[in-house]
């Protein structure tokens, strides 16, 4: 049983229905949901496409008020905005175009009021973590889309969240590039020692990355298991060639595959 000191993130009671519009009905996209994240671990959350990943993880993040329930970081209730000790990686390319590299990176701290010099040290250790140090004068233009993205993981790695929420961050990648991605990400958790919560459509991905891997169902999305994939915290993409990781996939998938045939009207 986990430990109440333990629980970084707790969800009580969470749901959100989107309410009626004109010539649409209201809409139950999420829950009822309860859940806890351990302090550190590393967390992935799959379900069946429209069950709400998306919606749960604004809600942790304060982006998106729940219909009810709570969630609390660190003791404290989630209300509006993203608290501090929380960042956010979207999928698409958050970087902004006419900032380099460098810029890209300073840019949360600048605006936070950091002084220069430690965003400048900040900057310059995220650089040489993310391999961009080469890059730093580059635009985004010039980058692969791997690239990036890791220069949006550092921009929020900068800020020192003790909570990462990554939603779909290397959807737009090759399956090569995801792996070494999920490489570089691992790494980045285990240095820092942040809670991540990893949205994917993935099933390797999440089998890959994450200590516990939650299964949604079909809208209302609610949480209907999980699996432990039992990886060392010293694990990297060799794992995908291991024996039991095939056996992790095929437990996620029976778990998902008649909650993704009702997503598809095909139960």
């Amino acid at each position: 049983m986990t430990k109440t000191a333990d629980v970084h993130v707790a969800l009580r009671g969470v749901s959100r229905v989107y309410p009626a519009s004109a010539g649409h009905s209201s809409v139950h996209a999420l829950g009822p949901i309860d859940f806890g994240f351990r302090r550190g671990e590393f967390v992935g959350v799959v379900g069946p496409s429209g069950c709400g990943k998306t919606t749960l993880l604004e809600i942790v993040a304060g982006l998106t008020a729940p219909t009810d329930g709570t969630v609390e970081f660190e003791g404290r209730v989630v209300r509006g905005d993203v608290p501090d000790g929380i960042g956010v990686v979207f999928q698409e390319d958050a970087s902004f175009p006419w900032l380099n590299v460098a810029d890209n990176i300073a840019f949360g701290l600048r605006r936070a009021g950091v002084d220069g010099a430690e965003t400048a040290r900040r900057v310059d250790y995220a650089l040489g973590f993310m391999g961009l140090t080469d890059f730093r004068r580059a635009y985004p233009a010039q980058l692969s889309g791997g690239m990036r993205q890791r220069v949006c993981i550092a921009r929020t790695l900068v800020l020192r969240p003790r909570l990462i929420l990554l939603d779909e961050p290397f959807g737009a990648l090759d399956q090569q590039t995801r792996l070494l991605m999920g490489e570089e990400l691992l790494r980045l958790w285990r240095e820092t020692g942040a809670t991540v919560m990893l949205i994917t459509h993935a099933l390797d991905e999440a089998a890959m990355l994450c200590d516990r891997v939650a299964v949604m169902s079909a809208r209302p999305g609610r949480f209907i298991g999980e699996v432990l994939t039992g990886w060392p915290r010293e694990r990297d993409s060799r794992v995908v060639s291991t024996p039991g990781f095939g056996d992790l996939t095929g437990r996620l998938w029976s778990l998902l595959r008649d909650e993704s045939r009702k997503a598809l009207g095909m139960a």
